[in-house]
C-alpha cells in the first residue's frame, strides 16, 4: 500500500453512495491518495514521502 515513510499518511476512503449526479447515476466511494514522491531524507537515504513532509524537511535543512 502507498504510505509516507515519514509521517505514515496513507490512502483514505472518502465519500459515500449519494445521488450527486442524478436519480439513476449514484456515485460510490472513492479512494484518495497522498501526493507521494521519492526524495532523500536528512541521512541521505531515499524514501517515499508526502509533499507536506518534503516541505518540512526543506525548512529544517535551510
Amino acid at each position: 500500500m502507498k504510505k509516507c515513510e515519514i509521517c505514515g499518511k496513507g490512502s483514505a476512503i472518502m465519500g459515500h453512495r449519494v445521488k450527486l449526479r442524478g436519480k439513476y447515476n449514484p456515485v460510490s466511494r472513492s479512494r484518495k491518495y497522498p501526493n507521494l514522491q521519492k526524495t532523500k531524507d536528512a541521512k541521505g537515504v531515499r524514501v517515499l514521502a508526502c509533499t507536506s513532509c518534503i516541505k518540512k524537511l526543506s525548512n529544517v535543512a535551510a
